[in-house]
């Protein structure tokens, strides 16, 4: 069955180590766009980390859509329209600062037009303002000085305690928040059912769209749900085991145009 959809994680998929998109990638994702097909940038990110590679890919002008914060926010690009949005609730936010302050780890969320960090001098926040493109505010009263709604926190960290943090949290939280990471030193706190695969069940049964007629390329944990869910689920070479073991193909690396090489060989005519 043809590929309609194109469902890509950004950090350590569709850009490279320096963050940007090889050319043959780009040129592979253009040609399949040209073809009818839609893209979906699927990401951890807030939207305003999205922005730039969206609009790179011309994504507004082939129908295409946003899926930041893990999929809690789903935006048509064209028109910058929410079609679908799950805030978290500001009730647990305490819980997840007690957890991240009392193991030493900076706890984030997004602002305006930037991130909001408990701790600012940390190269992890620092990583995360890279990654996004976008300035840190050091809220040291972090917990009065958010302001809601909000999508996510993010809790960064050491990978090995991180890993620790990880499962006593998603314990402390079970049937409340979702608790998962993304890379190794990054801890996802998001809505109760919030996935990239619950995004894009929605997102298709928006469109028409079968599940057959899905391809999602990813490399981390937070991957893992949309590449089992998607028909064509292809795993980066630099993903994780167990991504890798789930997935349909494994592709080159993110440094070596592995989504671009995946394209060239499920969607391009």
């Amino acid at each position: 069955m043809a590929i309609k959809l194109i469902a890509l994680d950004l950090d350590g998929t569709l850009t490279n180590s320096q963050k940007v998109i090889t050319p043959r990638t780009r040129q592979a994702l253009m040609k399949a766009q040209e073809q009818g097909v839609i893209l979906v940038l699927a990401s951890g990110r807030p939207t305003l980390g999205i922005q730039a590679l969206a609009d790179e890919l011309l994504i507004g002008e082939h129908g295409g859509y946003v899926l930041a914060f893990n999929g809690g926010k789903m935006t048509k690009w064209s028109d910058r329209s929410v079609v679908f949005e799950q805030i978290l609730d500001e009730n647990l936010v305490p819980e997840l600062y007690e957890a991240a302050t009392s193991h030493d780890f900076p706890i984030l969320t997004y602002q305006g037009l930037g991130i909001a960090s408990s701790v600012i001098d940390d190269e992890y926040v620092e990583h995360e303002a890279f990654i996004n493109k976008l300035p840190v505010e050091l809220y040291d009263d972090f917990l009065n000085q958010i302001v809601y709604p909000i999508n996510k926190c993010l809790i960064v960290g050491v990978p090995e305690r991180l890993a620790l943090l990880e499962k006593e949290l998603a314990k402390q939280m079970e049937g409340r928040m979702n608790i998962y990471r993304s890379s190794a030193f990054f801890l996802e706190c998001v809505p109760m059912g919030i996935d990239k695969a619950a995004s894009l069940q929605r997102l298709i049964d928006m469109l028409g769209i079968k599940r057959e007629e899905v391809m999602a390329c990813g490399d981390g944990y937070n991957d893992l749900s949309m590449i089992e869910f998607a028909g064509l689920g292809v795993a980066m070479e630099n993903a994780a085991p167990e991504v890798k073991e789930k997935a349909d193909y494994v592709t080159l690396s993110n440094e070596e145009d592995g989504v671009g090489v995946a394209v060239e060989k499920f969607v391009l005519i």
